[in-house]
C-alpha cells in the first residue's frame, strides 16, 4: 500500500516514514504544498498524510485542491493546532481525519489502517481473507486452508497488494508503484519473478489456483476457472 506524507518538519517526516516502511508501506515524501499537490495530481495513493503548517501551500488549502480535481483519496491531517474550530475547517476542507500533534505512531497507523478499510470496504482492517487464503497484517502471518505460508516482506506486500485488490486485474506498473515505490522500468522482470515466487508458495499443493496471469495485462488475485 502506498502513502504519500506531506510534512515540512524533517524530523517528524523521517519518524513517521521510518514506521510506516517498517508496516509495510510504500512511502512518497513531500516537503511542501506545492510538491504535495504535484505528487497527488501524477501518481496514485492509499492515504494522504498531510500537515496543515506548510510552505508554499498550506495543509487546508492543499487539501481543497485535491478535492477540486475529484480526488477522493483518504487523507489524515496532521496538526499542532487543536481547537475544535480547527480540526472542523480541516474536515470541512475535505480531510477524512485529524489527528493533533504531539501523537503516537501506534494512533497514526491505527487511523491509516481504519481508511484505507473503510475505502476499500473491508470489515477486518488486521485481516484479509479470500477463499482459505487469509493474511494477518499485525501478525505478518499467511495461512492457506490453515496451514502457514513463509512469505519474504516484499513477497507479503505484494500479496496483500493482490488481496486489497482482489477480482481486479493489476498491472505491473500498479504493482511496482505500490510495492517497490519507484517508476516502472519495462525491461525488468522484477515483477514476473516476484509472482512467480509467490504463486509458488499459494497456490502449489492448494486448489483452486488464486493468482492468475491476465496476458497484456497484469495479474488478478480470483477463483480459479
Amino acid at each position: 500500500m502506498k502513502i504519500l506524507l506531506v510534512e515540512d518538519d524533517e524530523k517528524i517526516s523521517g519518524f513517521i516514514n521510518k514506521g510506516l516502511e517498517a508496516s509495510g508501506f510504500a512511502v512518497d515524501r513531500a516537503y511542501t504544498g506545492m510538491d504535495g499537490l504535484a505528487f497527488v495530481e501524477t501518481q496514485s495513493y492509499d492515504t494522504l498524510v498531510i500537515d496543515i503548517m506548510l510552505p508554499e501551500l498550506d495543509g487546508i488549502s492543499l487539501i481543497q485542491k485535491i478535492r477540486g480535481q475529484g480526488i477522493n483519496t483518504p487523507i489524515i491531517v496532521l496538526s499542532a493546532r487543536d481547537r475544535v474550530g480547527d480540526r472542523i475547517k480541516g474536515l470541512e476542507a475535505g480531510a477524512d481525519d485529524y489527528l493533533t500533534k504531539p501523537f503516537s505512531f501506534s494512533e497514526l497507523l491505527a487511523r491509516i489502517q481504519a481508511l484505507i478499510r473503510r475505502a476499500s470496504n473491508i470489515t477486518d482492517p488486521m485481516v484479509l481473507r479470500y477463499e482459505d487464503l487469509r493474511l494477518d497484517i499485525v501478525k505478518r502471518e499467511v495461512k492457506r486452508s490453515d496451514s502457514p505460508i513463509d512469505l519474504q516482506p516484499l513477497e507479503f506486500s505484494l500479496l496483500e497488494y493482490l488481496l486489497r485488490n482482489k477480482e481486479r486485474v493489476v498491472s505491473k506498473t500498479m504493482i511496482m508503484e505500490h510495492v517497490w515505490n519507484y517508476n516502472f522500468d519495462p525491461m525488468t522482470n522484477v515483477v514476473e519473478a516476484r509472482i512467480c515466487k509467490l504463486r509458488d508458495k499459494v497456490d502449489k499443493g492448494f486448489d483452486p489456483k488464486l493468482i492468475h496471469t491476465v496476458r497484456g495485462a497484469g495479474y488478478v488475485l480470483k477463483k480459479g476457472e
